[in-house]
Order: structure tokens, then sequence, then C-alpha cells
């Protein structure tokens, strides 16, 4: 039976399915073309049977059967379940596009929500919004240093500031890191958030409170992920690519900066996943 390297990779979720079924229909397609594959033969191991004796008594007889454990079962994606645990509690960036549009709000801050409200928004220029961005994100810089647990004035600060790596290492409210304006053209508007601990409907939140603050209203008209921790777009699977060899490869492709981020982020901790990651990468290397 075929088998699959443990490790992550990620694939290209349609705007409106649920990441359940995404998640189902790429197990079963793998599940499918990894129980269709053939196997080697099961091995052979002598084990001592039942069977009844001449004079009527029991007894035993020796026998070779197959190796139970040998027969076909599909193979999990291996250590890539811890990866992905280790990753979350990495806690890296998120970055997303979300668009905006100015003039209405709506029960739930999305286009497609109950309409609540209409407001002019001839006033907004681009450089007021780009001066509510600007204090969005100091007021969330500030929450990233208090939330992060670390004294500012220590050598320990310095260092991760040089690596990137001031981040909060637990649980917290969701946290803008960067925030800026891509497009711009009224009443409609674009923008790039990097956050992390983040809802969808944390960022319709922010379009909403954009608005408010322009002394207009708001509503989100889209949310898309761009990147997720280490994984990007061009890294993203799309739906007739997920099969087993494009998956293989996908897992190969992504295990070294998976392995260099978490070794940057939890090299103090249990390295044995790692150690896992190293073998793998070779045997990949040597086929």
């Amino acid at each position: 039976m075929a088998a699959v390297p443990g490790g992550l990779f990620a694939v290209y979720k349609p705007a409106g399915v649920a990441w359940g079924r995404v998640r189902e229909a790429v197990e079963t397609r793998l599940l499918r073309e990894l129980n269709a594959a053939p196997g080697r033969a099961p091995r052979q191991h002598v084990r001592f049977l039942p069977a009844p004796g001449d004079d009527g008594a029991a007894g035993l007889v020796a026998a070779r059967v197959p190796v139970l454990a040998d027969h076909p079962l599909v193979l999990g994606i291996g250590h890539g379940n811890k990866l992905l645990t280790d990753l979350y509690n990495c806690h890296l960036t998120k970055v997303y596009t979300v668009g905006g549009l100015f003039g209405k709000a709506t029960d739930d801050f999305s286009d497609m929500g109950k309409l609540v409200e209409k407001t002019t928004f001839d006033h907004i220029t681009r450089e007021k919004l780009e001066r509510i961005l600007a204090v969005i994100q100091g007021t969330n810089h500030k929450a990233l240093l208090m939330h992060s647990n670390i004294d500012m004035k220590t050598q320990e600060a310095y260092e991760l500031a040089v690596k990137g790596l001031i981040r909060p290492m637990g649980k917290s409210p969701p946290i803008i890191t960067a925030i800026r304006c891509l497009q711009f053209a009224l009443p409609e508007f674009q923008l790039e958030v990097h956050c992390l601990h983040e809802t969808q409907q944390y960022l319709r939140k922010i379009v909403h409170e954009i608005g408010l603050e322009l002394k207009s209203s708001a509503v989100c008209t889209q949310v898309r992920r761009i990147r997720d921790g280490v994984f990007t777009l061009d890294d993203a699977l799309l739906r007739t690519q997920w099969n087993l060899q494009s998956i293989q490869n996908a897992i190969w492709d992504c295990q070294l900066k998976v392995k260099t981020e978490l070794q940057k982020t939890l090299g103090h901790q249990d390295k044995s996943h790692l150690h896992k990651m190293d073998v793998e990468m070779a045997h990949a290397a040597d086929s």
C-alpha cells in the first residue's frame, strides 16, 4: 500500500464552502487512492492454533498465517497532526485582504446582512482612511506588547524583536499587527490585514468600526486569507490537485519552511518530531 509522508499541506478553500466539507473531500479522495494502491503481500508468521488430536483431545498445531498488521489499512499523515498543533502554538500571523463598502450598515457587518442604515460617504478620502488605519495599528501594537508578557527593557525583548518573535504565546484577544489600504475608489475600498487570533466576524467588525470613525458606515464585502503562517496562496492545492501525488509533493515542498519556523519559535522544546521530518526529507531526496 502507498504511504503519505508525515507533514502538512495547504489547500484552497472556495468562498462560501465550509472548511469541514473541504477537509472531508480531501480525506475521501486521499483514502480512495491509498486503498486502491497496490500493496506488498502480507508477511507470514508461525502461530500455534488449536486442533483436535487423534484421541479426540484438544491439541496445538503449528501453522503459517499472515501478519494482520500488514493487511491493507489507511495510513494517517503521521506526525503532521503534532506539527499542526506546534504551528498553532507558534501563534503565527495570518494575512487577509478585506473588502469594504462605505455608505451602509447591516446587522452582521457584512453586505449580505439586514440593512440597518444608509449614510453619506462623499467626505471620506484615502488620507482620512489611512489616518484611522494608523490609529488602529498603534493601538493594537500596544496590545501585542501587553499580551506578549515580555519586559521590553530586557535583552530577551531586544533579541525577540530582532527575530520578529514578539507575539502573544498564549490566548489573547484578536490583535492586528499591520493594516494598510490596498485600493480606494469610493464607495469601495480594500485592506490588507495582518493579525493573530482573529475570526472572520472580528474582521467584519473592524470594517464597521472604520466606517463609524469616518463619520459614516461601512460593511464588509469580502474576507480572503492569503497567508496562514508559513503557507501562502502559492502553496495551496486547487481542487484538481487534491490527489495522492500532489499531496505528497506539497508535503515535501513545505517541510523545510515548516521545520525552520518551528525551530525558530519552539526550538527549546521537544525536537523528536523535527527529527522525524529530517528523516523523511532525506528519504524524499533519495527517492
